[in-house]
């Protein structure tokens, strides 16, 4: 198994992003709202969660594994 070290940062910007993702597939699935802003909702924030995980993900991919 590859070892990565991450900073707070990026674990904190991994988090941010899973729970924006988490909260958007939240409301895609709620009734609270009415259906409309539900699914606008749901829509932007699960987009700006799943997007924003790309360079992210790119970004901990390319690092070079730390020594074990």
């Amino acid at each position: 198994m590859m070892e990565r070290k991450l900073t707070v940062t990026e674990i904190m910007l991994i988090a941010g992003t899973r729970v924006t993702l988490g909260i958007g597939i939240g409301l895609l699935l709620s009734t609270k709202l009415n259906k409309d802003q539900c699914r606008a909702a749901g829509w932007a924030l699960a987009l700006v969660g799943g997007l924003t995980t790309i360079p992210l993900a790119l970004g901990v991919i390319g690092k070079k594994p730390s020594d074990a």
